[in-house]
């Protein structure tokens, strides 16, 4: 029995459900379970439906459901195939560790293609747990020059997504444009307080008693991309830089996880610079 997820997101009217209920039944599909949300102010619908069966024609299954949905309606069908993921890392290693780590034990939901660096401080780990390492040097090339050499190496392995596992230079609007929808951030900051470099510095200097970490799909406009997922912890008075920049490592492994997780099982949503996560 073939497993199957379909994400559909419409405009919202009556009758939706019963709709796309009756197609997934006339293609002996059941479903094991079905999820929706209702934007009512933009009048959107969405929905996340997990199925099993024999699919033997999904172009048509596809078609049928546009058909009985309203216009401007996506469709996307999704079977059991893993993702494919390259990584892109400058020195810190909590988040890779994390990545790799579970990759090694088949339980991160996706296959690690390759991890890129800009330094080569963590090529040895990588290395170590099998994954090939690539060293793109940012210091003696303009920044066109730098991406392209990026994008070639992602090209070879044909990703689905690239984790930005504290890849701390600033993608150019061309790069982001390549891989729109596919390029995930981790950000250590509870955004959007303190956004750019430094931000346990800001902090710091502003006092606050609340630091987290956000992961987000990266756009044209800095660390203002649509959030996937945020953590915070409490600190106080007794915390400095470098205790708020120790704590804020284990939230930015967590967030990061949490949303790789989301994302890799289709649970999630971009609609606008927000995003519906269906967990």
């Amino acid at each position: 029995m073939n497993e199957l997820t379909i994400l559909i997101s419409c405009t919202d009217q009556v009758g939706l459900v019963t709709n796309i209920t009756r197609v997934l039944a006339a293609h002996q599909l059941n479903i094991i379970a079905m999820r929706e949300f209702v934007d009512e102010a933009n009048e959107a619908f969405f929905t996340r439906i997990a199925c099993t069966g024999e699919l033997t024609e999904p172009a048509k299954l596809k078609n049928q459901l546009l058909e009985n949905l309203p216009g401007a309606a996506e469709v996307n069908l999704i079977g059991q195939a893993e993702k494919q993921i390259a990584v892109l890392v400058t020195k810190e290693y909590h988040c890779l560790a994390e990545i790799l780590i579970k990759n090694q034990f088949r339980t991160l939901g996706a296959d690690v293609k390759c991890v890129i660096g800009n330094y080569e401080s963590l090529r040895e780990f990588t290395e170590k747990l099998g994954i090939p390492y690539f060293y793109v040097s940012h210091a003696d090339k303009d920044k066109s020059q730098f991406e392209n050499e990026i994008k070639t190496i992602i090209n070879q392995f044909g990703v689905d997504y690239l984790v930005l596992a504290k890849f701390m230079r600033i993608l150019s609007v061309d790069f982001v444009k390549d891989y729109s929808g596919k390029i995930i951030n981790i950000h250590h900051s509870f955004l959007p307080a303190f956004i750019g470099a430094n931000p346990y510095r800001q902090a710091f200097e502003r006092g606050v008693k609340i630091i987290g970490a956000t992961a987000h799909f990266v756009t044209d406009n800095l660390d203002e991309g649509p959030i996937i997922t945020q953590h915070t912890t409490h600190i106080d008075h007794n915390f400095g830089v470098k205790e708020m920049v120790r704590a804020g490592k284990e939230i930015e492994k967590k967030v990061l996880l949490d949303a790789l997780e989301l994302i890799f099982e289709d649970r999630v949503f971009v609609t606008g610079n927000k995003t519906i996560v269906f967990k």
